[in-house]
């Protein structure tokens, strides 16, 4: 079989030329990253798990008429996608105070925000993905005006989805990012969701214990990172519920650590 050609890496995934013009294949990897890559490290297993969270969601935010790059996952590690034109913002919808939002502006983490808020950040890695406004955006042609209103109408479209879903089996979608792209048809472009929506990405927490199921046990320090995303996908019936009662045992590892 003919070596696939790597068409792009990135902190957690590798893109690769896919099959048929206009798709690539996604791969993800166990490599995990946090402060704009200043701290790194291996989850092990993060790949497979991510894989079949990401497909889940986009299965379900395809059937809600969301439209997305996915087509179908190929195997543990991979996914088959259509290539996009990615709009170089990074969306980042926001629920409750955490992470940034709460040392920018002083506010306690776990606030329940009056109203859900957008924030959009310029994918940069050496500028440190910096927070832009919409005029940043106009003013440098990263996006057009209508692109940026169907980005927001279709951000707020999956935060009230995801909200719900995650409410139903206990989690507290806290805040997430998502990414866009660009398809065309002659000169027509059309912006659909792209990239991946998994712990990795999310903050999302138990609705009762206020665990962190995601990549801040990684951040700072926490211990059971694998344990977490497994209960992310244990929840989402993606793991067999005979796990049940063990697969989380988070406060034991909070023990070992002193946390």
């Amino acid at each position: 079989m003919a070596r696939r050609r790597q068409i792009y890496e990135g902190k957690a995934k590798i893109l690769y030329e896919g099959p048929e013009p206009g798709t690539l294949i996604q791969y993800f990897k166990d490599d995990a990253t946090a402060f704009n890559a200043q701290k790194k490290g291996t989850i092990s297993g993060k790949g497979v798990l991510n894989n079949r969270i990401s497909e889940h969601i986009f299965t379900l935010l395809g059937l809600i008429g969301i439209p997305t790059h996915f087509i179908r996952r190929l195997n543990m590690r991979e996914q088959l996608i259509r290539q996009v034109e990615i709009v170089p913002i990074e969306v980042v919808v926001r629920n409750v105070a955490a992470g940034s939002i709460s040392t920018r502006l002083g506010i306690e983490e776990g606030t329940q925000l009056p109203r859900t808020i957008i924030e959009y950040y310029y994918k940069d890695d050496a500028l440190g993905d910096p927070m832009i406004t919409d005029e940043h955006i106009a003013a440098f042609g990263w996006a057009s005006q209508e692109e940026m209103h169907d980005i927001a109408d279709l951000a707020i479209r999956i935060n009230d989805f995801l909200c719900g879903l995650f409410a139903g089996i206990g989690i507290r979608l806290v805040d997430f990012k998502l990414e866009f792209g660009r398809i065309w048809d002659n000169d027509y472009g059309r912006i659909i969701l792209a990239d991946e929506i998994s712990p990795d990405g999310c903050r999302l927490w138990d609705m009762k214990t206020n665990e962190k199921l995601d990549k801040d046990r990684f951040r700072r320090d926490l211990g059971g990172e694998v344990e977490a995303y497994q209960e992310v996908a244990r929840r989402l019936g993606l793991l067999p519920d005979e796990a049940e009662g063990a697969v989380l045992d988070l406060e034991k590892h909070r023990l070992n650590r002193g946390k």
